[in-house]
């Protein structure tokens, strides 16, 4: 459930894709709305808002984004920008829809090789890259996503190379949820981390440091006999959770594709 308000939603206070006027939005984004006319700033356009607004959420979270906020940054004065986009949670699919432009450019830049599995790979270590580089993204409640262009450019590139699987079409996009929600899931996970040490103070060293004495001795109580008997690089940040479990999603969809296919 969501306010119309800047699309937070009431019960989380994240903020939500689609809470805002969607035909206004959907004009903004395929270009065909009116068009504002000529103002104070005529240097300002709808591309340079969106732009700023995607810098400010990189460097101070989703949460820093305000209409005042972007109008600061780009020099003017806030009823200026409503000349271009209505309030904040239009701008915030606007903001969507650009940066999936850029998951296009990562997974060609990933992808070494040919074929459905390094397309897969590559589209997931894209995926990371991206959250990595827009970590607000994880903030972002897109349950209900305004396609733009940008976001169909996306699914288009990702659809292409899986098209030789044998898979029907709604476990194809089924095939893409799931990457997407195991690299989402890791990427939190990161991000999580990150910002529980610099809300505490506490690294991440630290932090396991004051439970250490507790846990030797539960360790040494007899009553965890699985967990003593865990090697002691078992938790160390050495091992690539991310990198293992992708392996073993791509080892599962092998087996259905040559079962699909024929291969063997």
């Amino acid at each position: 459930m969501t306010s119309g308000a800047g699309g937070r939603s009431r019960r989380s206070g994240a903020e939500t894709s689609g809470s805002g006027d969607i035909l206004r939005t959907l004009e903004l984004l395929w270009n065909t709305g009116p068009r504002p006319s000529r103002g104070p700033r005529p240097g300002l356009t709808l591309d340079r808002i969106v732009e700023a607004a995607v810098r400010i959420a990189d460097a101070e979270g989703i949460e820093a984004v305000s209409m005042r906020r972007v109008a600061a940054e780009l020099g003017t004065g806030a009823m200026s920008l409503y000349r271009y986009v209505p309030g904040k949670a239009e701008l915030l699919d606007l903001m969507l829809d650009r940066v999936q432009e850029e998951t296009l450019e990562l997974a060609e830049a990933e992808q070494d090789g040919d074929g459905w599995r390094a397309a897969v790979e590559a589209m997931a270590h894209a995926y990371l890259a991206h959250y990595r580089r827009h970590p607000w993204l994880l903030r972002v409640n897109q349950a209900r996503t305004v396609l733009g262009p940008s976001s169909l450019r996306s699914l288009e590139a990702s659809l292409g190379p899986l098209q030789g699987m044998g898979l029907s079409d709604p476990e194809l996009i089924s095939l893409i949820i799931a990457v997407q929600s195991f690299t989402g899931g890791i990427a939190r996970m990161e991000l999580d981390a990150h910002e529980a040490a610099k809300e505490t103070g506490l690294s991440h060293e630290e932090f396991w440091g004051k439970q250490e004495p507790f846990l030797t001795q539960a360790m040494g109580s007899g009553r965890y006999p699985m967990l003593a008997a865990l090697s002691e690089d078992t938790f160390t940040e050495d091992f690539d959770h991310f990198d293992f479990g992708l392996q073993r999603l791509l080892d599962g969809l092998e087996v259905l594709v040559a079962r699909r296919t024929g291969d063997s």
